[in-house]
């Protein structure tokens, strides 16, 4: 028995030093000198204060900031404690249900857009975290933002433009915009709505 538990014992022992904890301390510090803003949780500050994280998505429902992908996350939107899709698969009545009710939302948000409602203003994410949304997404949004903000949807929809991140190589992905980073741009550039 001592020739067979003795062995087990300081395999494990070795493996837990290892596994456990040279290996974790060896990609935690190849982390913080390769990807250090990464492994920091991507914090976004303004101010010298901490306003969210550029991978994680925010909850905005004034009528002058740019909202983001609805989060199944409930019952506190965008909760990264949380985090997991609806499971609601496309046949499903209750997602056509809530998609249902978010576009007659922004239809009511705003009554002079009759442009389609693009589906990620709609339809909530696998993981309900998403931080960003299409262009498109940003394109249909312009005018209330612009509006709530007495700006002229140009100049909305260039700031739109300049942070729209674009495929990698051009066609792997589709153009998207981060909405903290956006609102947070809109808030720098011109005055904050009430």
């Amino acid at each position: 028995m001592k020739t067979t538990f003795r062995p087990a014992v300081v395999l494990f022992g070795a493996l837990t030093l290892v596994v456990g904890g040279l290996y974790p301390l060896a990609v935690t510090g190849i982390g913080y000198v390769a990807f250090p803003e990464q492994v920091r949780g991507s914090l976004v500050t303004q101010g010298g204060k901490t306003v969210g994280s550029s991978l994680i998505g925010q909850s905005f429902s004034s009528p002058g900031y740019f909202w983001g992908r609805p989060s199944a996350t409930g019952p506190m939107a965008n909760n990264a404690g949380a985090s997991s899709g609806s499971n609601q698969g496309p046949l499903n009545p209750a997602l056509m249900e809530a998609a249902k009710g978010r576009v007659a939302a922004l239809r009511a948000a705003d009554p002079g857009n009759a442009a389609p409602v693009p589906v990620d203003l709609v339809t909530a994410s696998a993981s309900g975290l998403d931080p960003e949304i299409s262009v498109a997404a940003a394109r249909y949004q312009a005018g209330r933002v612009a509006r709530a903000r007495t700006l002229p949807r140009e100049r909305v929809e260039a700031l739109i433009g300049e942070l729209a991140i674009m495929p990698v190589l051009g066609v792997f992905g589709e153009a998207r915009v981060n909405v903290l980073a956006l609102n947070l741009a809109l808030d720098r550039a011109y005055t904050q709505p009430d």
